[in-house]
């Protein structure tokens, strides 16, 4: 848009509404999915995926005591399937908004693409019928 001065005006509009603003609109999109992906932290939960829940777990006695190093273990071991089962959910509800934002951008990039012919297919409609 630097020659502005020197283009017809419609040739500008064009330059923008089909080269610049699609760049810029993309640029969004992939922010956009960043953001969804950085949000919900989708790679950390899958590595950490077997962790105990909010770091919760007790440390084994000293000594042989055996009811107590099995209640450890399965305190332990509980807190690890339910930080398995909230990351579950996390992860489902993350590629949720994953889809939502990839869907909606799509849609409004072709919706944008598209604005100029649904217009001009509006005011062709009007002034036939």
């Amino acid at each position: 848009m630097e020659k502005l001065g020197s283009q017809n005006i419609f040739i500008a509009w064009i330059a923008w509404h089909f080269y610049e603003m699609p760049r810029f609109l993309l640029g969004v999109w992939k922010n956009y999915i960043l953001f969804a992906l950085n949000y919900f932290s989708l790679p950390l939960l899958l590595k950490s995926f077997f962790s105990p829940w909010r770091r919760y777990r007790w440390n084994y006695p000293r000594g042989f005591y055996l009811f107590e190093i099995f209640s450890t273990f399965i305190s332990n071991v509980f807190s690890r399937l339910i930080g398995a089962i909230m990351r579950t959910a996390l992860i489902i509800v993350g590629i949720l908004f994953q889809i939502f934002v990839v869907f909606t951008g799509l849609v409004i990039f072709l919706l944008w693409l598209l604005v100029p012919f649904i217009v001009i297919l509006g005011l062709a409609f009007v002034f036939v019928y």
